[in-house]
């Protein structure tokens, strides 16, 4: 696998944007005061490298090289954008969260009450290896995991098989790596800006989207955000290799990608018409309509995600509310995103197909 250092390989995108000290903020997300680092049109592309927190974090010592060598990494393999922002950047741990996110883009033509659509063209792994962290005793599994004072970072090398890119885990600590799980590469994080003054923490996702981890969003998906200020101002960051629904551990495959993403505008008129009034993420991906519940009570962010649906079903297809009930009831999968960032996350997975003898698109 080719190392993707910055401006090394294929940048199919209309625009790139590298991640530098100048283009990203660590651990808090864009906010209606900060100024764009990159502006386009609207329906251009930007290939945007982003970088993984794994291998940067001050509990890893805050020096990649150093980190990813020590698990047998050679240095040239090493990310130089993960390099120079760990040596110019900090944060607080105590306030801060511990992603690297990338942007804002300024969109030309967005504007509040409009929806941001993002399309996912491609993610491309830029290194061959990921850590998986259970670390600050968080996780679902809070108190009892991971076990002891300290935090478990799991180094995790790739390998190219036939069927495709794998991750490899061993049975034991230190043991063969006999393990292959299958990668679906997806941005964790994908958000607008906040119409605030402050930053929002890096951690908890929102109606501005941010940390959604909804691992629906591989190559070919999109997102549409509520656009909340000019320019909508759009960022990406946590980049994963693979995750399960839940990321019960903390963390996923957390491994740095660089994503191609097409940004769209749908004015609010027609987004209206098209899905409702979206308060909140949505996407679709894959077959399927997929919106999305967060509250810090999962079963609230179930009970948000449900009337999301429901709201989606009378607005598209025009169901009557029992009858939209009954079909999500029937036909309906509600995915627990996860269950690790503060603010807990489900998302339905709507078959757009059920609905062709309706005759509404």
């Amino acid at each position: 696998m080719m190392i993707l250092q910055p401006g090394a390989g294929a940048v199919p995108g209309d625009h790139y944007l590298r991640s530098t000290p100048e283009t990203v903020l660590w651990g808090r997300l864009p906010c209606r005061a900060d100024a764009p680092v990159l502006t386009i049109a609207a329906g251009e592309s930007v290939t945007i490298d982003t970088v993984s927190h794994e291998g940067v974090l001050e509990d890893q010592g805050k020096d990649p090289i150093a980190y990813f060598t020590g698990h047998g990494v050679d240095a040239a393999s090493v990310l130089d954008d993960a390099v120079e922002i760990a040596a110019t950047l900090s944060r607080d741990p105590a306030v801060d969260g511990p992603h690297v996110v990338t942007g804002p883009v300024f969109v030309e033509g967005a504007h509040p009450g409009d929806l941001l659509k993002i399309t996912v063209e491609t993610l491309v792994p830029r290194v061959p290896y990921g850590v998986i962290s259970n670390r600050h005793g968080k996780g679902a599994l809070p108190g009892e995991l991971p076990r002891g004072p300290g935090n478990v970072s799991v180094f995790t090398p790739v390998e190219s098989r036939p069927e495709g890119l794998v991750g490899l885990l061993p049975v034991v600590e230190g043991g063969q790596r006999v393990i292959a799980f299958p990668l679906a590469p997806f941005l964790g994080t994908m958000g607008v800006a906040v119409d605030s003054d402050e930053r929002p923490h890096s951690v908890p996702p929102g109606s501005h989207g941010g940390n959604i981890d909804i691992n629906l969003l591989t190559e070919g998906a999109v997102l549409y955000l509520p656009v909340q200020v000019e320019g909508a101002l759009a960022y990406v960051g946590d980049p994963h290799f693979a995750q399960g629904d839940g990321e019960v551990a903390l963390t996923a495959l957390e491994a740095s990608l660089r994503a191609t993403l097409r940004f769209d505008v749908v004015p609010r008129a027609v987004a209206l018409a098209e899905f409702g009034d979206v308060l909140g993420p949505l996407a679709r991906a894959h077959g399927f309509l997929v919106p999305t519940g967060l509250d810090p009570d999962l079963n609230a962010a179930m009970r948000n995600c449900v009337r999301a649906a429901l709201d989606l079903l009378q607005a598209r297809w025009g169901l009557d509310e029992h009858l939209a009930y009954a079909y999500l009831s029937a036909a309906t999968d509600f995915d627990i995103s996860q269950v690790v960032d503060i603010v807990c996350g489900v998302h339905a997975r709507i078959r757009e197909a059920d609905f062709e003898g309706t005759g509404r698109g």
